[in-house]
């Protein structure tokens, strides 16, 4: 734009004859070359003495080109932007609202008169030039703005995956761990037991020592299996084959073969299809309860009572053993000086992972008794429970 209005100051004055289109030309070529200069000086950056100085010489050019032609007026509009870009706001408007009066001042002197035309042109331009460039900039700071917000939830979504990474990682940790101490580690104990026990019967009595390495190899078939389903993300083999208080008979079962101990199972109520999830975690807990009443409790008797209710399912594990203070037990989850001490924190995990409870009760000589509560979920379509009052003893 200020090209075409220079060229088109230039040529009015060679076309109308006027006695100045030589030095019109002159200054016209200079003003040009000034301006097209600025965008290339380093030093004309927005808000900078740089930009001040030149924007300087540039009107000093103009007021040059306006006293020679009525046409310089035309290049107030484009300088009006140009100040309102480069300068700040409180130097900026001083800046247009000069201009304007040099601009007026310029051709009132050329028309030789003052009016309402001569004033409300180059006014009406540099309300034009304010707004537009006012708006521009609410636009670019409301873009801006909008911009960094952009940013930062971007930044908030990336750090909340992190998080939400971390977070899975360390209950999937958390799941292994218990997975590995209710099953593979209880298992290998089991085996060790019974490979102990077999190593003590023999010379003196090989038909014992078969007995215990034949349940060292059942039981090393059965963690075979757990480690693969382990990597096929699949229910316990003992559930694949049958209702949870079937498999429970099973563990008890296979407890008394191993250890010795007298072990039996009760169901109460009426037993019913619980969520695997559910079914999971009571299995796990009764094998952890029970390997840790044959580890540590020198019991001669263990009770396991499944119990189906309205709205819950109770799991008791009860032996007359030695007992111990429940209160004397590090904090949930920190392994003793053997590598112990995760059995309970990982059942206390199960059942708080499925909205249920888990109480420990026991003292010095006096037993324990390990009792997990589990909600159900409701029912489809809002329907009560079956009745369970009855109560059966396999």
């Amino acid at each position: 734009m200020v090209a075409a209005l220079l060229a088109l100051a230039a040529a009015r004055a060679v076309v109308d004859g006027d006695p100045h289109a030589p030095a019109v030309i002159a200054v016209s070529a200079v003003l040009l070359g000034c301006y097209v200069a600025g965008p290339l000086l380093p030093g004309v950056r927005p808000r900078s003495g740089g930009a001040a100085l030149w924007l300087t010489l540039l009107a000093a050019v103009w007021v040059v080109l306006l006293v020679l032609t009525q046409d310089g007026v035309w290049l107030a509009f484009p300088l009006y932007f140009v100040q309102l870009h480069l300068l700040a706001p409180r130097w900026a408007l001083p800046a247009v609202a000069v201009t304007t009066v040099v601009a007026v001042a310029g051709f009132a002197r050329h028309t030789g008169a003052l009016g309402v035309g001569t004033v409300i042109g180059p006014v009406l331009g540099a309300a034009v030039a304010v707004a537009v460039v006012l708006g521009y900039q609410a636009l670019y700071r409301e873009s801006e703005q909008r911009r960094r917000i952009v940013e930062e939830l971007t930044a908030t979504r990336s750090e909340l995956a992190a998080a939400e990474h971390a977070a899975g990682v360390l209950a999937e940790r958390e799941r292994l761990a218990r997975e590995i101490h209710d099953t593979l580690a209880q298992g290998l104990s089991s085996i060790q037991l019974l490979l102990r026990a077999a190593e003590r019967a023999l010379p003196s009595r090989p038909e014992t020592a078969l007995g215990h390495v034949v349940h060292a190899r059942a039981t090393a078939v059965d963690n075979l299996a757990e480690a693969r389903r382990f990597v096929r993300e699949l229910s316990p083999p003992d559930l694949e084959a049958g209702s949870l208080p079937a498999a429970l008979e099973r563990l008890c079962a296979t407890t008394a073969r191993a250890s010795g101990l007298a072990v039996h199972c009760h169901v109460s109520g009426t037993p019913a299809e619980l969520p695997t999830p559910h079914e999971v975690a009571l299995l796990r807990i009764a094998q952890s309860a029970l390997a840790n009443t044959v580890r540590h409790a020198g019991a001669r008797r263990a009770e396991l009572t499944l119990s189906y209710m309205d709205t819950e399912v109770a799991l008791d594990v009860v032996d007359d053993g030695a007992g111990f203070d429940p209160g004397a037990l590090p904090p949930a989850g920190t392994p003793t000086a053997d590598g112990t001490g995760f059995g309970l924190a990982a059942m206390r995990a199960r059942a708080r992972a499925l909205h249920g409870a888990l109480a420990v009760e026991s003292a010095p000589g006096e037993g324990t008794a390990v009792a997990v509560t589990l909600p159900l979920p409701p029912a489809p379509g809002g329907a009560g429970a079956p009745d369970r009052s009855e109560e059966t003893t396999p």
